[in-house]
């Protein structure tokens, strides 16, 4: 069956189709969603067949998907991830919502997704209402992946109705919240002492990392 595609106001997302959306997700199925980057592929953080469908169609292996998920707000992060210190914290206060992935210590409370333990988490708060709003319905983070395009030259995916056309044969909803763009996060880690840049993506660090 194709997936549906579902057209959401990314300022004001209508309660009734996050609903719909929080449904499909609570029920083990995929969806593409817009976020302040990239267009993202996720599922309910909680359903390890769930991801297992992401990793076969991201054609990697569950050992080796890098866990990252979106939460609602910093207080929701508290919960994923633990040894936060008030530097990070204050970091990420600065930077979120926004276009910025945190490498975060994993809390005892992330699944053993696939029984593969994982010491680490990205964890993302975008500065988009609609996976925020959806995540909120639902309960629990989602996991997030990037929407890579087979072409050489253009990395991502942005238009909301090519992505549908490729993956409609693979996931349950795609979301059309307007074009996306094309500068992935950037990712910092801290899980150390020290906050670490790994990639520069959209998030500016000139004056955020000092």
């Amino acid at each position: 069956m194709e997936a549906k595609f579902i057209q959401i106001h990314p300022d004001n997302p209508n309660p009734k189709k996050i609903k719909e959306v929080a449904q499909v997700l609570a029920e083990g199925g995929l969806v593409i969603y817009p976020t302040d980057t990239v267009y993202g592929l996720g599922c309910d953080l909680t359903n390890s067949r769930a991801i297992e469908k992401v990793c076969r169609i991201k054609q990697i292996s569950t050992k080796k998907l890098n866990l990252s998920f979106i939460c609602y707000d910093l207080s929701h992060i508290s919960e994923y991830a633990k040894n936060i210190d008030n530097s990070t914290f204050k970091l990420m206060k600065r930077a979120l919502p926004g276009p910025y992935t945190f490498i975060l210590n994993a809390s005892s409370k992330v699944p053993k997704i696939l029984n593969v333990k994982k010491k680490t988490v990205g964890i993302r708060v975008p500065d988009n209402n609609i996976p925020r709003e959806i995540v909120n319905e639902l309960g629990n983070p989602i996991i997030t992946t990037s929407i890579k395009d087979e072409d050489e030259i253009i990395e991502y995916s942005t238009d909301p109705s090519l992505i549908y056309e490729k993956f409609k044969n693979l996931v349950d909803i795609v979301i059309d919240g307007g074009y996306g763009g094309n500068i992935a996060s950037t990712v910092i880690d801290c899980s150390d002492d020290q906050a670490v840049l790994l990639r520069e993506g959209l998030g500016k660090t000139e004056d955020l990392l000092i």
